[in-house]
């Protein structure tokens, strides 16, 4: 009988332990861990049209979002310091943006910012250059 009374409560004991209460388990959230990383918009979607930018970005933001990659580390020989853009500044400012706009070197066109205006690419060779 005891070995019989020490079984059960081993059942009980672990039943209620293997399976405790847990938040993470409600639909709700289940759902959410589910749901999609991303989203597709097509051409014409309200959240799309919402998601665009809504004015010229500054030499700063372009910087971050399109240069630093090389700029910020110098990949392939890209000018990172004050020192480094000086040979290309001396060649004068419509040098650079002709080279920033169409490409040189390992630099490809607008530097990977396909959706920047000349005035935004000018506005980021001009942070650059005062760093």
């Amino acid at each position: 009988m005891k070995k019989l009374t020490a079984a059960a409560l081993l059942v009980l004991a672990t039943t209620a332990y293997a399976q405790p209460y847990d938040n993470s388990m409600t639909e709700d959230a289940i759902k959410k861990r589910l749901a999609p990383v991303g989203a597709v918009y097509f051409e014409g979607d309200k959240a799309a049209v919402a998601a665009a930018p809504t004015g010229p970005r500054s030499g700063e933001q372009v910087y971050q979002g399109a240069c630093f990659a090389c700029h910020g580390t110098g990949a392939l020989g890209a000018p990172k310091s004050v020192d480094d853009w000086a040979p290309r500044i001396a060649k004068g400012k419509d040098i650079l943006l002709s080279h920033a706009i169409n490409g040189f070197n390992a630099m490809p066109p607008k530097g990977t910012c396909m959706d920047c205006s000349d005035d935004e690419i000018s506005a980021a060779i001009d942070f650059m250059t005062s760093k």
